[in-house]
């Protein structure tokens, strides 16, 4: 199999890259060229004609200029590939949402998605699309029980995902399959959304976030690179919610890190102190979404951690 990803450096890029390489696939990084962020060395070949990638580094991984901003994209670059997971944007939870942010945070996803389903609808045989999304698309539900075909939310974050999803248009109207991978709380051992969390846990001085009781739909960064790869191969299209398949309130799964750690978890921290810290962002930590994985169920997904506890422990190291 060989797969182009776009976003190969973030937490889920980078684990995505490392399972397809482990596993004998070839992979297309996407690098923006002239980036220094991107932390990539471009090999020192002369580029190919065709804009494709060079070989750089170990096994079967090779770097594809592009550029979004000015719609630089070789068609050459993604043709013949099995699969284009687009996993590129400005995180979530990186900056107070000020208006400039949110600009930032809608352009940095709607410009990679367009350029890319542009480019895949110009293909003779296009490859699936595996463009990422968020579970933020149904907003703040309560004890909703919510699957794919649940109704969108009307916030910041479910307006963000419509347009994000609605890029993805030009490869779909063109006959390519579309997956539009609705992710919950990725946890990892470092980085993500416990990124801040773990931190105060292991000092025994974190706990749950506003009440508590809001649903918190989440996969282990293990599952959530597995339901990658399980979508490229599945027979499945439109929202798929990758998640675990035991959503869980904050409080509970606070409390199953902390007693993985051997921690206490009782200090909560008021809504009204993560307002003042965070801002409007705070609203997508405090916000209820009991999301259940309806679509990876019924084709036969397996999950490494299905139960917090088993995440936990993972998380961790135990």
């Amino acid at each position: 199999m060989d797969v182009v990803v776009a976003g190969s450096h973030g937490l889920i890029g980078s684990a995505l890259v490392a399972d397809l390489v482990a596993r004998g696939h070839g992979v297309r990084r996407l690098v923006r060229r002239g980036s220094e962020s991107s932390g990539v060395a471009e090999s020192s070949g002369a580029a190919q004609s065709s804009g494709a990638a060079e070989t750089a580094g170990p096994s079967d991984v090779r770097h594809v200029p592009w550029d979004p901003r000015t719609g630089e994209l070789d068609p050459a670059a993604v043709d013949g590939a099995d699969a284009v997971v687009n996993l590129a944007g400005a995180g979530i939870g990186d900056h107070r949402w000020t208006p400039a942010y949110k600009q930032k945070l809608l352009g940095s996803r709607t410009t990679t998605t367009s350029l890319l389903a542009r480019t895949i609808a110009r293909l003779d045989d296009p490859p699936v699309l595996v463009n990422a999304s968020a579970v933020g698309a149904y907003g703040d539900r309560g004890d909703e029980v919510l699957t794919e075909a649940s109704e969108r939310g009307d916030d910041f974050l479910a307006g963000l995902v419509k347009a994000w999803e609605s890029a993805t248009a030009p490869a779909a109207d063109a006959g390519a399959r579309v997956v539009w991978l609705r992710s919950g709380i990725v946890l990892a051992p470092s980085g993500g959304a416990l990124g801040r969390l773990l931190p105060l846990l292991r000092l025994g001085v974190g706990g749950p976030l506003g009440s508590g009781r809001q649903w918190w739909s989440w996969i282990t960064l293990t599952d959530e690179v597995a339901a990658i790869r399980h979508v490229i191969g599945a027979d499945v299209r439109g929202p798929v919610n990758a998640v675990a398949p035991e959503p869980t309130t904050n409080r509970d799964l606070t409390r199953a890190l902390a007693q993985a750690l051997y921690r206490p978890a009782a200090l909560k921290v008021p809504t009204f102190a993560l307002r003042i810290a965070l801002g409007q962002f705070a609203g997508d930590l405090v916000a209820s979404q009991r999301v259940v994985p309806a679509v990876l169920s019924r084709t036969g997904f397996t999950w490494t951690h299905a139960a917090p506890e088993e995440a936990a422990r993972w998380v961790v190291g135990h």
